[in-house]
C-alpha cells in the first residue's frame, strides 16, 4: 500500500472517530451526528472495495469486519 493510499484510510478512520467523539454536536444535533456517521461508513466501505487487493490481508481483515479502530492501530504501526 503506498503512502498516499495509508493516508487516505487514516483520514477516513480517524473522521469516523472524531464524529464519534463529538458530543456536541450528539447533544444538539442527533440526526446530523448520525447522518455525518452514516457518510463516513459508506466512503470506508467504497475505499475499501476499490483498495481492497492491494491490503495485507491483516488490515483486509480488520476493513470487512469493520475493526476501524484496529485497522487504524495497524496502519499507525511502523512495520504496516
Amino acid at each position: 500500500m503506498t503512502l498516499e493510499h495509508t493516508e487516505q484510510l487514516r483520514a477516513l478512520l480517524q473522521r469516523r472517530l472524531d464524529i464519534i467523539a463529538d458530543h456536541d454536536l450528539r447533544s444538539r444535533a442527533p440526526e446530523e451526528q448520525f447522518k455525518a456517521l452514516q457518510t463516513v461508513s459508506n466512503d470506508l466501505q467504497t475505499w475499501h472495495q476499490q483498495h481492497r487487493s492491494i491490503l495485507s490481508a491483516r488490515l483486509n481483515h480488520f476493513m470487512t469486519q469493520a475493526s476501524f479502530s484496529k485497522a487504524l492501530e495497524y496502519i499507525d504501526r511502523p512495520e504496516a
